[in-house]
């Protein structure tokens, strides 16, 4: 007797549990949304910064005053390249240089006002469109979506998202690990 062919797993099946390609597939899916979220995010301020610029922007926001040095290594670039990209934030109104007050000869980087409120405007904006997809989920498939990237994250070595209290949790800005990036 002929055997028809296995059908293809389907991702939140018991059967997919095990077929590792099929949750790579499903996370290339997913992180191919969340890319285009980010990219509308970033649209409205994308005439001011440039994606790299905008992790620069984030890590000071979420990590406060740098060293270059410190920054360059945060974001896994050289520091010729953290300087071209600060001294354009600079010129923006987004960063300042100020004396390091435990070393007068050198000097931090910090975001100014201006800085901080296009961060926490680009984040608003990824968070209101990550609110609307979600609500469209049940609650059951909501549970299983935390569940599931709660031990992606897990698993990838990122930090934990702050607690609703937090002030980064308000905005969306969570403490990312580009640093650590291989």
């Amino acid at each position: 007797m002929r055997q028809s062919p296995p059908s293809p797993p389907r991702i939140g099946a018991v059967d997919a549990v095990d077929d590792v390609d099929a949750v790579a597939r499903a996370v290339l899916t997913a992180s191919r949304l969340l890319v285009a979220v980010s990219a509308r995010s970033l649209a409205a301020v994308e005439e001011r910064v440039t994606l790299p610029q905008f992790r620069l922007l984030v890590v000071l926001s979420m990590q406060g005053p740098a060293k270059l040095v410190t920054l360059a290594d945060r974001l896994g670039v050289n520091p010729s390249t953290a300087m071209r990209m600060v001294d354009r934030l600079i010129a923006a109104g987004l960063a300042v240089r100020e004396p390091n007050p435990d070393s007068r000869r050198e000097t931090l980087l910090r975001l100014t006002d201006e800085g901080h409120a296009l961060v926490e405007d680009v984040m608003a904006r990824r968070r209101r469109e990550i609110t609307a997809i979600v609500t469209r989920l049940d609650p059951a498939q909501r549970t299983a979506l935390v569940d599931a990237l709660t031990a992606f994250t897990e698993a990838g070595g990122e930090p934990a998202a702050p607690a609703a209290g937090h002030a980064a949790a308000a905005t969306g800005a969570y403490p990312l690990s580009w640093e650590d990036a291989p």
